[in-house]
């Protein structure tokens, strides 16, 4: 047979064109978003309201990296919002640094002799942690002057932390529960760690401030979180269009049977261990970059942000968007986050039943509970599951049925899906 008689691969965008349709709604949005915004476009929308969208993005990107761990790949990981909290303590080092530095040096300007650089050091030590009675630099604070080592450490720890947890795991075959709940240990040995003033990090009072970019003192706060909604919906899109890409692949049909069944996947020949590090590593990445952008646009990060129950509502948005798909958890989380603002917010309005009065601020997560109570046991596939409907997407009919030349095997079609 020539090549000439051989049949094409359609390009990615024609293969998946729920890819495609995604990047235009989130370009649209952007847009939309930036022309109403106060920054640059009519001021309809509040600057505070910028932030919380810029946020809601970040929290789509970090439930991205929980459904591929864990809706792909099935290891239901505990702990992600601690690589999400990694991230954002990495960079918010450096903005400490910087715009603590600034500070110094206007303060010692109007000294006799010009300050040294021990001076100058000290005077930002003092600044930084005179909250927790210590005037010293942490050894962790080494690299915190360098914006690059800093952005490198924003993808290096949280890495290297998966990858040394998920090593020593999966090499010793942990899975299912047992494996949730070594991952939700180490979230809270993590965050319990963080609480200790002398962690180096300012123990419960976390880093603050971090709203204020070093140098741009003069640039209002409506130009600066147009920055960063921006900075997050390119993540977004550039770790969406990376995870549809994984999962459609030779690579992705693996990790989906390694979810459906690992044992027969290991006896097939396959280096299931291998497969899961590098999901779980990567996806560790993924939720410290997210990290690194939504703390920023928050202003302060402390170890209450890594506590456990910010995994297990991330693995709740994840399930009531529906796992198993891309833009379910993309869904599941913007909805999740956006009515919880709404109803922690203060303006969800208050029922008063006259015996007692609901306050939805104290009756938000409950209400979330129940949510998650309710898609598990009757709608498994969540949200997502009405885009199905919408778009008549149907999953492959087997029913015990030779779809292949040799029993069991899978049309090529098929397994591409």
């Amino acid at each position: 047979m020539t090549d000439a008689a051989l049949p094409r691969r359609q390009p990615f965008a024609l293969r998946f064109p729920s890819v495609m349709i995604f990047l235009t709604i989130l370009a649209l949005f952007t847009v939309g978003v930036t022309v109403l915004s106060e920054g640059f476009g009519i001021g309809v929308i509040s600057t505070s309201f910028i932030k919380t969208l810029g946020k809601t993005l970040c929290l789509c990107l970090v439930a991205l990296a929980m459904d591929l761990v864990w809706g792909y790949c099935g290891i239901l990981s505990l702990g992600h919002m601690a690589f999400f909290g990694l991230g954002g303590y990495a960079i918010g080092m450096w903005l400490m640094y910087a715009r603590t530095e600034i500070i110094v040096l206007e303060s010692l300007s109007a000294a006799a002799l010009p300050p040294t650089p021990q001076e100058v050091s000290d005077g930002i030590a003092t600044q930084i942690f005179g909250v927790v009675g210590s005037s010293e630099f942490p050894p962790i604070w080494a690299f915190a002057h360098s914006l690059p080592l800093q952005l490198a450490a924003v993808v290096l720890v949280p890495g290297l932390l998966a990858l040394i947890f998920g090593w020593l795991a999966f090499r010793s075959r942990v899975t299912g529960v047992y494996l949730s709940i070594l991952t939700q240990a180490m979230t809270l040995a993590l965050s319990l760690h963080l609480f200790q003033n002398d962690s180096g990090l300012r123990g419960n009072n976390g880093l603050s401030g971090l709203q204020n970019l070093p140098g741009m003192g003069d640039t209002p706060q409506s130009i600066v979180s147009l920055w960063f909604f921006w900075a997050s919906a390119l993540a977004l899109a550039l770790g969406y269009l990376l995870c549809a890409w994984i999962v459609s692949g030779k690579f992705g049909s693996v990790i989906r049977a390694i979810r459906d069944d690992e044992a027969r996947v290991r006896f097939l020949g396959y280096p299931v261990e291998a497969f899961k590090l590098v999901i779980f590593t990567l996806t560790a990445v993924i939720a410290g970059i997210a990290g690194a952008l939504y703390y920023p646009q928050a202003g302060i990060v402390n170890p209450a942000e890594i506590a456990p129950i910010a995994s297990i509502y991330l693995a709740v948005w994840v399930a009531i968007g529906g796992r198993g798909r891309l833009y379910g958890a993309v869904i599941g989380a913007a909805f999740v986050s956006l009515v919880s603002t709404w109803f922690t917010g203060g303006q969800a309005p208050d029922i008063n039943l006259g015996f007692y009065t609901i306050s939805w601020v104290d009756w938000w997560t409950v209400l979330l509970g129940l949510s998650f109570v309710c898609v598990t046991l009757f709608a498994p596939k969540g949200i997502g599951g009405l885009v199905d409907i919408l778009i008549d997407r149907k999953s492959p009919n087997r029913h015990g049925a030779d779809l292949g030349p040799d029993h069991g095997a899978l049309r090529e079609q098929e397994a591409e899906k």
